[in-house]
């Protein structure tokens, strides 16, 4: 420890030191936290190549840019100020550079250490936050307007090339441009028709599994009738009822995703509600309402984090059904399903306009999916002994 500590203190200790002060991830790497060190690295790295590169878009976004462009500028400082900050908090924990302390502290939540030491869930979780943060940055990483129209005689159905890197579609417009635009439509879809689903099927289903009795039966005979309709016929028509929007598809994936949300809170309540700190609360006089969120709740939602983070794939994938079918998101706006029900009349001369978008919707699903399984299989006692 003095040997290390007397070799940074000399001139070449101080620039190294001073390196490690600005880019903190190397100390991760120094000290042989080689994923963390690599992952803290790369992100601010990636982060300042966008900010270098499209320089001359950040000012104006700052000064006269719309809301979406705005919020990728933010998305840009928030992402290299909270990479640093989780570099540096890791770095201060190492015996070298922080003093006292063990190398490289345990987490004490035992439910976030089991997921940590799940390499499948770990990368899963990586490439869903890749996903999102690319969409967030769009603005910032589009070469094209995804709207703009190329020449229709040399400009349309181009291969891959330096220009184009995903080609252009039967209109000239460019097909990456479209593929990170359509990110942002078909992600947040997925995220807030989730959001919906889970906020009704959890009071739903609290309140049915806590009051029981003829509420319980009321409550969960709707939930039966609307699990009896089929959930694409019933999506088809509600949506040629009304005029297709973003909005509408959000709130209509959201409104038939939420029974089985709440079968699975009201299982958990009706379990957890006979426990001796749920009766010892009733005995005292608290309220039920009081009951029922401050200790009931808490208690029952880990299944529901389980079957929402399944729930975002499935949305996304009934969302691409839908605009494949032409009754999601209207064109020229661009979402994956929509590229890819656009590209089936050129599988043969031009595969890529529907293959690049089908494989982002199997990979962002495939994340999703495999970052459910590993916290279901954290959550499970038996598989974390």
């Amino acid at each position: 420890m003095r040997e290390d500590r007397r070799r940074l203190a000399g001139p070449g200790g101080a620039l190294g030191r001073a390196a490690v002060r600005l880019v903190p991830a190397l100390a991760l790497l120094r000290e042989g936290r080689v994923w963390s060190g690599l992952l803290l690295l790369a992100v601010p790295a990636g982060l300042l190549a966008v900010a270098v590169l499209r320089f001359d878009r950040l000012v104006p976004f700052v000064v006269s840019g719309a809301m979406d462009q705005r919020l990728a500028v933010l998305t840009l400082v928030v992402g290299l100020v909270s990479s640093w900050w989780m570099a540096e908090r890791g770095r201060r924990r190492l015996p070298l550079e922080g003093g006292a302390g063990p190398v490289g502290p345990r987490p004490r939540d035992p439910l976030l250490r089991a997921f940590l030491g799940m390499p499948t869930g770990v990368a899963a979780l990586v490439v869903i936050v890749l996903f999102y943060l690319t969409a967030l940055l769009t603005p910032l990483l589009a070469p094209f307007d995804p709207a703009m129209q190329g020449d229709l005689v040399t400009g349309r159905l181009l291969p891959p090339s330096r220009d184009h890197l995903l080609g252009t579609d039967q209109f000239g417009r460019d097909q990456l441009s479209r593929l990170l635009y359509g990110a942002r439509i078909s992600l947040v879809i997925g995220l807030v028709a989730v959001t919906v689903a889970v906020t009704l099927g959890t009071v739903v289903g609290a309140v049915a599994g806590y009051a029981g009795g003829w509420i319980d039966a009321v409550l969960m005979r709707v939930v039966d009738m609307v699990i009896s309709f089929p959930r694409l016929v019933l999506l088809i028509a509600i949506v040629a009822l009304f005029q297709p929007s973003i909005l509408l598809i959000m709130v209509i994936l959201g409104l038939t995703q939420w029974p089985h949300i709440a079968r699975i809170v009201r299982g958990e309540v009706m379990s957890v509600r006979e426990r001796e700190f749920v009766v010892a609360g009733r005995v005292l006089g608290f309220r039920p309402s009081r009951v029922l969120v401050r200790h009931v709740l808490p208690n029952s939602l880990a299944p529901v984090v389980v079957a929402a983070t399944l729930g975002v794939g499935d949305a996304i994938v009934v969302e691409a059904i839908l605009s494949f079918l032409g009754l999601g998101v209207r064109p020229p706006t661009p979402s994956w399903g929509v590229m890819v029900a656009e590209g089936r009349a050129h599988m043969l001369g031009a595969w890529w306009l529907a293959a690049v978008p089908g494989m982002a919707i199997v990979a962002v699903v495939l994340a999703f999916n495999l970052a459910g399984d590993a916290l279901r299989d954290a959550m499970d006692p038996r598989r974390r002994t």
